[in-house]
């Protein structure tokens, strides 16, 4: 199994990013997967969930009507659009097959 994010950068606040997470190794379609970020000196967070067809989502308070999560099974890949960035969502992100396995992460820095 792998997983590998990419698409962080250094972007202004206001400004917006999209991450992408390749998976392989599995079929992907039928997993539920996740976006995860973990700044400097706190704790890995949930950020986003889809279930396996991405007809479900759900989304950490914090991110709420700015991140949208997708996926598209015909490629094997999740997305994390990330739209109004604020320096608080500096951090790096993961991609995560739940309950076992991540990515290498992937660093969004927000700072003007």
């Amino acid at each position: 199994v792998q997983l590998v994010e990419s698409g962080g950068g250094l972007v202004q606040p206001g400004g917006s990013l999209r991450l992408s997470c390749a998976a392989s190794g599995f079929t992907f379609r039928w997993y539920a997967m996740s976006w995860y970020r973990q700044a400097p000196g706190k704790e890995r967070e949930l950020v986003a969930h889809i279930n396996s067809a991405g007809g479900s989502t759900n989304y950490a308070d914090s991110v709420k009507g700015r991140f949208t999560i997708s996926r598209d099974n015909a490629k094997n890949t999740v997305y994390l659009q990330m739209n109004s960035l604020k320096p608080e969502d500096t951090a790096v992100y993961y991609c995560r097959r739940p309950s076992d396995y991540w990515g290498q992460g992937t660093q969004v820095t927000v700072s003007s």
